[in-house]
């Protein structure tokens, strides 16, 4: 009884053995998009990390911030690194330098200055990292077509070389090509995902340290008199003021008389013409 000869496979295709048939300009191209891949969610977790941490900071500042007797103790209670705490010491710092100006610039203008510039430099820490995601979203398909192309090229130089042109001989190879086409959409499609939701966080945060720029702006222009209003006193309070003066409007002189005199005028104009 003879055995069965073994059967040995030649056509052993995948990424491996794409990239050693493509040289150079195809690990080249795998290595740029793997490259990529890595940097884009290290950005992604780090950013998440530093928003995230931005967002715990707003959940304190508007539980006990605006509690302190001064502004001093209240920027005590914050963390030594945070951006709200940078916001808050930025301004007691523009406070102290606005004395020591010789041509002096109304206090209005150079604190909401100064808290603008803080707020801006916080901003722009925020957005570090992005443009690399946005660069990765548009040009990584492009660099996996630029490989799946000279793969492509290859592989026709291969089989127009050998003379055989049958579907078998033509699959394998441009199939391994294409590959580096789908690797390019693998990387770029995280990373446009990771820049549209860090943009659209930055934007909610951004929007929170401008509320509070303002309510500290106020606050150092009024010398602590205007403050926020806090977690009771909403819309319905505001109504319900508004209601009670409106209501106790008719029995203040002025409001009443003043309507009906008009009709009284006018009904005491008739006898006097006539007379």
């Amino acid at each position: 009884m003879q055995a069965a000869p073994a059967t040995t496979n030649n056509n052993d295709f995948g990424i491996m053995n794409a990239l050693h048939q493509g040289g150079v300009i195809s690990w080249s191209v795998f290595i740029i998009l793997a490259c990529m891949s890595v940097f884009s969610f290290y950005i992604l977790f780090t950013k998440l990390m530093q928003q995230q941490k931005i967002i715990a900071q707003g959940r304190k500042v508007r539980a006990s911030f605006w509690n302190s007797p001064n502004l001093r103790d209240a920027s005590g209670k914050l963390e030594s690194r945070s951006a709200y705490r940078s916001i808050v010491d930025d301004a007691l710092l523009a406070q102290e330098q606005h004395g020591k100006l010789t041509d002096p610039v109304d206090q209005h203008d150079w604190m909401a200055n100064s808290l603008a510039r803080s707020q801006g430099a916080i901003g722009s820490r925020l957005g570090e990292g992005l443009a690399f995601l946005a660069t990765v979203g548009s040009t990584a398909p492009f660099i996996g077509l630029f490989g799946t192309v000279v793969g492509i090229y290859r592989a026709l130089i291969k089989i127009g070389s050998s003379g055989d042109a049958s579907i078998t001989t033509v699959a394998g190879p441009v199939g391994e090509a294409l590959i580096m086409t789908a690797l390019g959409l693998v990387v770029a499609v995280p990373a446009v995902l990771a820049y549209n939701w860090l943009i659209r966080r930055n934007k909610t945060i951004m929007e929170d340290l401008a509320a509070f720029t303002n309510d500290l702006h106020g606050y150092m222009m009024s010398d602590g008199s205007v403050k926020p209003r806090m977690g009771g006193t909403t819309g319905p309070a505001v109504k319900g003021t508004a209601q009670t003066k409106s209501a106790s409007a008719p029995t203040q002189p002025g409001s009443e008389p003043l309507r009906t005199g008009r009709t009284a005028t006018g009904a005491q104009a008739t006898p006097t013409s006539a007379e």
